[in-house]
């Protein structure tokens, strides 16, 4: 049975630490892909000040480890580790930090990219940018429900 961290917080976190220490902690893999995403800030004219994530407490992290439990099963992982900020964020801060650690490279990609995907659409999170021209509610975009979808049909 795998190693899964997976945890929602509202406290700043180094993904370098992170990944270094999930590494240290491994066995059996011979592959680790990790992924760190970070608010963007110059976005064309309009850029993004500020990004502000908000989550239901206990359901978020419940749906964060039943999918990184389903993640380890399909793809065979020793460890997995995602770390999600909630919050306000600054442009340039890390917001989340996916690791899937793997006897193969291949599962260990795959494994990362079918996380990524459930964190980015399906994940019960709630998003406002805060823009210069004021607040905006974000919903996921088409093509981040396409990605997510890729996985139920089964193809990665």
């Amino acid at each position: 049975m795998a190693r899964i961290d997976a945890r929602v917080t509202r406290n700043p976190f180094d993904p370098e630490t992170e990944e270094a220490a999930f590494r240290a902690s491994l066995v059996r893999s011979g592959a680790l892909v990790a992924f760190t995403g970070m608010v963007r800030g110059e976005d064309g004219s309009d850029p993004v000040t500020a990004l502000e994530l908000q989550h239901y407490p206990g359901m978020t992290e419940a749906a964060m480890r039943e999918r990184a439990e389903a993640v380890a099963a399909r793809f065979d992982l020793e460890a997995v580790l995602a770390v999600h900020r909630v919050g306000r964020l600054a442009p340039g801060e890390p917001i989340v930090l996916v690791a899937c650690a793997a006897p193969h490279r291949r599962a260990a990609f795959e494994a990362a990219d079918m996380l990524m995907d459930f964190l980015k659409s399906r994940a019960p999170f709630w998003k406002k940018e805060h823009r210069e021209s004021g607040p905006v509610w974000i919903e996921p975009r088409s093509e981040d429900y396409e990605d997510a979808r890729r996985w139920d049909e089964g193809t990665p």
